[in-house]
């Protein structure tokens, strides 16, 4: 590949030089790693089979472990701070380019190479290349493996005509990254794409945008630039591919008809929840379905939290630019329905983005149930009866159990039923709906927003701990058993790869994530203590 190595300002094929090593890493990428970087104090002992014509030329040396990055184009090119590291080509002294003639010199030993030398001059048209190592236009196999800077990605079985062109990865290096935004130190074949690792500069939302203006002066909207951290070291890499490789798949049944039978099937269950003269026997109802009517009260109270979240998923994305697919509401038997899926169907420029998308809905439907919630132990029920429930049903929920004894006060006693208005057990199952959906694992609104909060490494490890408990608490809860494998087989991820993945969201958005989040907790968690005085004193 004709990569190149700057010297005095001056380019200098990689080719040119007395060898270069041919680098393989980890199975992370499984793709071989090119270029030269100096040793850390660039000291030069012996020029070797230099030959100077008109233009300084130099042959570089490299160990397995050591890159070297090249110069910026002139005209985007920034002074580099005192900390920075500065490329070899400025730090040797000028006075060598004003030599008229060189001889050849014998080679010194190279710690990993050995000792290559020559018996004749080196000239400019010659090549001293490695004919043992392939280069890396030759490697037409590379995939994306797990753990990868995109997930999600899947590997494909690529056209050549669709890879990026080896003059177009050297504008990239030499013209479209520099100093001021992300200084290459190696690169690797990625897909149909390119790899790059090296040193942010500056604010990753900043470098970003520089990066991206400059590629699409150069090349349109041919490729796509990510910025991410890689999961092998934590640390910022670039990865560019063809836009044409970031195609969405195309679903084998219409999107809008999977959304309608899936949404009719959850009418058909929230209607069937409400009418437990149903539930005893399912196969009753068709012979009973005028029963169903009963069901309609309750099951508009259920989904009306469910319907506020969906839309405020869809408005905040709107205002943000994020497409949405048609939402997929999942049946439930127990509890009417678990929520919805929903596709995000284009690249998310940020994790701010994504949290206040993912926020958005569990906030609303949260916001609404808990007024519901409030107004059902308010409001005395219509026939004066209610619904009859014993009171320790209360300890299923942190936050219905401590509404609950706030506003009944001294009813609410242990073993005693308790008459309540319908209204508390809808908007609770209301609620209980977005906590569900608040679950910080996969693709969840709540994994989603644990991703944006703390990025993809403190995700992934968020979704196997949650994926874990829900199978503990599956033992003892039939709803957890059913949200654990919709989890692991619908919902489990990884997230989709964000355009800039480094960059953390303001603090009052933070706060937002955390606060549904918490939320989904307070449903969740049961009501621990005693609701009486005398359980207090029997304990």
């Amino acid at each position: 590949m004709n990569l190149s190595a700057s010297f005095g300002g001056n380019f200098i094929p990689l080719s040119q030089c007395s060898s270069y090593n041919h680098i393989r890493f980890k199975p992370l990428l499984y793709s071989p790693r090119i270029g030269c970087r100096s040793h850390t104090k660039f000291i030069f002992h012996k020029f070797s089979r230099t030959l100077f014509r008109g233009n300084v030329k130099v042959i570089c040396r490299m160990s397995e472990t050591e890159t070297e990055h090249e110069s910026n184009n002139d005209e985007e090119r920034k002074l580099p701070d005192e900390n920075d590291e500065l490329p070899a080509s400025d730090l040797v002294s000028a006075d060598n380019s004003e030599q008229g003639s060189s001889q050849p010199v014998a080679n010194d030993e190279s710690p990993d190479s050995g000792r290559l030398q020559s018996e004749s001059p080196v000239n400019d048209n010659d090549a001293v290349t490695n004919v043992d190592q392939p280069k890396v236009e030759d490697v037409k196999d590379t995939q994306v493996a797990s753990g990868s800077p995109l997930p999600g990605v899947k590997p494909q079985q690529l056209d050549e005509s669709i890879r990026i062109p080896k003059e177009t990865i050297e504008i990239l290096r030499d013209q479209v990254f520099g100093f001021d935004t992300f200084f290459i130190t190696s690169q690797e074949p990625y897909e149909a794409g390119i790899l790059f690792k090296g040193n942010l500069r500056g604010q990753a939302a900043r470098s970003y945008e520089k990066i991206t203006k400059r590629m699409e002066d150069k090349f349109g909207d041919q490729y796509k630039l990510f910025l991410l951290i890689n999961p092998e070291d934590d640390k910022p890499v670039a990865v560019v591919v063809p836009r044409k490789t970031l195609q969405p798949e195309a679903t084998a049944v219409p999107e809008w008809f999977a959304a309608g039978a899936f949404g009719l099937v959850t009418i058909f269950t929230l209607l069937l929840r409400n009418v437990p003269a149903l539930q005893a026997n399912v196969l009753s109802i068709f012979d009973n379905i005028e029963l169903l009517e009963y069901g309609l009260p309750g099951a508009l109270v259920t989904a009306l939290p469910l319907a506020v979240h969906e839309i405020s998923h869809a408005l905040v994305a709107k205002e943000i630019g994020i497409k949405l697919g048609m939402p997929y509401f999942v049946p439930s038997w127990q509890i009417g329905s678990f929520g919805a899926i929903t596709r995000i169907l284009n690249i998310v420029p940020k994790r701010e983005d994504l949290l206040k998308v993912a926020a958005a809905g569990p906030l609303a439907g949260f916001s609404l149930g808990i007024v519901l919630l409030l107004l059902g132990f308010i409001l005395p029920p219509a026939d004066g009866l209610g619904v009859i429930v014993d009171a320790s049903v209360f300890h299923e929920s942190l936050l219905a159990g401590g509404i609950a004894k706030l506003l009944l006060g001294d009813a609410l006693k242990e073993g005693t039923p308790v008459s309540v208005n319908p209204l508390v057990i809808w908007a609770w199952a209301g609620l209980l709906i977005n906590a569900i959906n608040s679950i910080p694992a996969g693709e969840l609104d709540g994994g989603r927003i644990s991703f944006a909060l703390w990025g993809r490494k403190a995700s992934a490890r968020l979704t196997g701990a949650c994926i874990v408990l829900l199978g503990l608490a599956s033992l003892f809860n039939d709803v957890a058993f059913y949200w654990v494998v919709l989890i692991f087989f619908l919902q489990r991820g990884p997230i989709a790869p964000l355009s800039e993945e480094i960059t953390d969201p303001d603090n009052e958005y933070k706060a937002l994530g955390v606060a549904v989040l918490l939320l989904g907790l307070l449903v969740c968690l049961p009501y621990p203590f005693p609701f009486t005085a005398d359980a207090v004193t029997s304990f």
